[in-house]
């Protein structure tokens, strides 16, 4: 069935994102959407179905959620467990259910066997299930923006006013200790020219990955024409520097400190992955390079973040058009009026806010 009436604003104070997926980028993709229930919905509780743990850390300190229920991974090989998990979920009632995403069958059943008053997603086709279902011309075509736009169609708010951005809310002593390790690990040489510090991902899954060799041809072309900037490189979770170790690295198996690490750098280079969301949601103006992926659904958004489709272009000349992308930083930073310095050329907090407004997205 289809929504009859929009959602009511008043009585619904309990929530049920259903959202079963154990990646990194796919789970901070929905940080849209419960920043939206919170603008929405106030006074409401949210609770999370994710997979494996990783959830937990994404939306640690969220004000707003009250539970992440993290099934199992590839649950139905562990169905013990994965029963013992949805007992839990079907003890609440709940006034509200949103299934965020399109063609999910797995989210759909779960869907179907929590009870709640009101049950969103989205289907082109009669179904029992929901009780506002909506059709998937209104998603859009970002992956975190679907969501929001669910949600907004719903309850019969304009849909088109920005979006929310993706986010992770890190503690100050987090940052603080990001920054530390920053320090340490690429000092500038001089103290009077501190210089741009650049994070660089060289990691990606199947066809989105860069090689060595082309790799090689970036930061060759990359480096000489910022002679003054600092490079860090992020290590992946297998141990392995994808730069031939010729940069100092950070390393850590939790995200969190992954993050706060990444938001005390001025830029972030990276390959389309689930690092990218990451650094788009700590805060640090982040560049990804696509050559897999369709840009439109997974471009990071906001913030001054942009996408390269990269295509089978080399190395260098991908880095001359990155190195465009940070000649438009520096041009936009003489325009704010925020009393922050410019490190390198790049602007510092809260500066970065005024980049998006010379972005495409």
């Amino acid at each position: 069935m289809t929504a009859s009436q929009p959602l009511p604003r008043a009585g619904i104070y309990r929530i049920l994102v259903c959202r079963p997926n154990h990646r990194l980028g796919n789970t901070l993709l929905l940080t849209p959407l419960i920043d939206e229930l919170r603008q929405l919905y106030p006074g409401a509780e949210v609770d999370i179905v994710s997979e494996g743990d990783i959830a937990h850390d994404v939306f640690e300190d969220w004000f707003n959620v009250r539970q992440v229920f993290c099934l199992p991974r590839r649950g139905f090989k562990h169905p013990i467990a994965f029963l013992r998990t949805l007992g839990k979920i079907r003890r609440t009632r709940y006034d509200m259910i949103v299934d965020p995403v399109l063609r999910s069958g797995f989210s759909r059943t779960l869907t179907r066997l929590v009870p709640a008053r009101y049950k969103l997603g989205f289907s082109d086709v009669p179904t029992n299930v929901l009780t506002h279902a909506a059709p998937t011309a209104i998603a859009g075509a970002h992956m975190a923006q679907r969501p929001v736009n669910l949600v907004r169609w719903a309850a019969g708010v304009d849909t088109s006013r920005a979006h929310p951005p993706l986010r992770l809310f890190l503690s100050g002593a987090e940052k603080a200790e990001g920054r530390r390790v920053v320090d340490a690990l690429i000092p500038p040489a001089n103290g009077d020219e501190p210089g741009l510090r650049i994070g660089i991902f060289g990691n990606a899954t199947g066809s989105k990955r860069y090689g060595a060799p082309w790799w090689a041809e970036f930061m060759g072309t990359l480096g000489p024409a910022l002679p003054t900037a600092r490079t860090l490189e992020l290590i992946p979770a297998h141990g392995t520097s994808m730069l031939g170790t010729r940069w100092p690295g950070y390393y850590s198996s939790d995200i969190r400190r992954m993050a706060a690490v990444l938001a005390a750098l001025d830029v972030f280079i990276t390959a389309d992955c689930g690092v990218m969301h990451l650094a788009v949601a700590a805060g640090v103006p982040t560049i990804g390079l696509f050559r897999a992926t369709v840009l439109d659904v997974y471009i990071p958004y906001g913030h001054g973040n942009t996408g390269i489709h990269t295509g089978d272009a080399n190395g260098r000349d991908t880095a001359r058009r990155v190195l465009d992308w940070i000649a438009l930083l520096q041009r936009v930073a003489p325009e704010t009026s925020a009393p922050r310095p410019v490190r390198g050329g790049v602007m510092a907090s809260p500066q970065r806010a005024e980049i998006a407004r010379a972005m495409l997205m």
